[in-house]
């Protein structure tokens, strides 16, 4: 195969920035490694393999404690290499899952005993060809008790999608704010479009995550630093301290063009979130609500 991806920084910086002690990189994923965990033949990247061995030395190198691990949707909805990922961890990792709707109620128990706590419904159309509603919902109200729906889309789609996040019976979590515009500012539409949606429920979270997306260059930002990024998501965070997890996003699906130092990443931290007590919020007692609560 000769056009897999690199999306990953081949020696991130140390971050100036300490976590707190307990710190969870909270959205994270694991490529392969292809000869154990083939990809999905519906995958739309081809990425180099990107194992637990690197993610749990990059997770003590940043400075945490404990990763979640999102399903990423190279591997579709064999969620072997996930497990894996968390079987590996030494207990210091929990994950998100994509199944296929018609799952077995037997095979969602397996599941959360291998340390899933929820499932990811993926709206960006880049990256997967169906994405069946009412089939999410079926699902969704057959999840074992304490899980949550991570949803991914686009800023464009936020108000089409507002009667479908209304009808999930369980608590949802919003990856990466759901890509608002962040050089609007923080009073721009994106951004107050999407403080209405949490408005609309006490149990809708965010991940305040990928500046490197968010305010790159190629999408009119001006890059690392990504002051944009910081300047719009400080005050959400701020207004909301108790609904926000963060991560790194590593490794990057896709980014290959603009690859992010993984340590600059984590400085972004306190731009977004000042102070200890609001960090602590965000990094350690947020995601353990989320995934330890048992």
């Amino acid at each position: 195969m000769t056009d897999r991806i690199t999306s990953w920084h081949p020696s991130p910086s140390k971050p100036r920035y300490v976590p707190p002690p307990g710190a969870v990189d909270a959205h994270c994923h694991v490529f392969g490694p292809l000869a154990q965990f083939p990809f999905s033949p519906k995958a739309k990247y081809l990425p180099q393999d990107a194992g637990p061995d690197q993610l749990f030395a990059l997770r003590d190198h940043l400075g945490f404690t404990r990763n979640v691990i999102v399903q990423a949707s190279c591997h579709g909805t064999d969620n072997s290499a996930t497990l894996d990922a968390i079987a590996r961890s030494g207990g210091k990792a929990r994950g998100v899952a994509v199944v296929d709707p018609d799952i077995h109620a037997d095979d969602l128990c397996a599941l959360h005993e291998g340390g899933i706590r929820g499932i990811r419904f993926n709206f960006l159309k880049r990256l997967v060809d169906n994405a069946p509603k009412d089939k999410f919902l079926e699902v969704a109200a057959r999840l074992p008790a304490g899980w949550h729906v991570v949803m991914y889309f686009e800023a464009d789609i936020l108000e089409e999608m507002r009667p479908f996040i209304d009808a999930i019976p369980v608590p949802v979590v919003v990856d990466h704010m759901g890509r608002p515009d962040v050089t609007q500012g923080p009073n721009g539409a994106d951004m107050q479009a999407f403080r209405r949606l949490l408005e609309s429920r006490d149990d809708i979270w965010f991940k305040p995550t990928c500046p490197d997306r968010l305010d790159a260059i190629k999408e009119g930002g001006k890059g690392d630093p990504w002051d944009a990024f910081a300047a719009a998501v400080a005050p959400l965070v701020a207004d909301y301290p108790d609904r926000c997890i963060w991560g790194t996003d590593w490794p990057h699906p896709n980014m290959q063009d603009e690859i992010p130092d993984d340590g600059h990443l984590v400085d972004m931290i306190p731009r977004i979130a000042e102070g200890y007590a609001l960090q602590r919020k965000l990094l350690v007692d947020n995601p353990n609500r989320l995934y330890w609560a048992d």
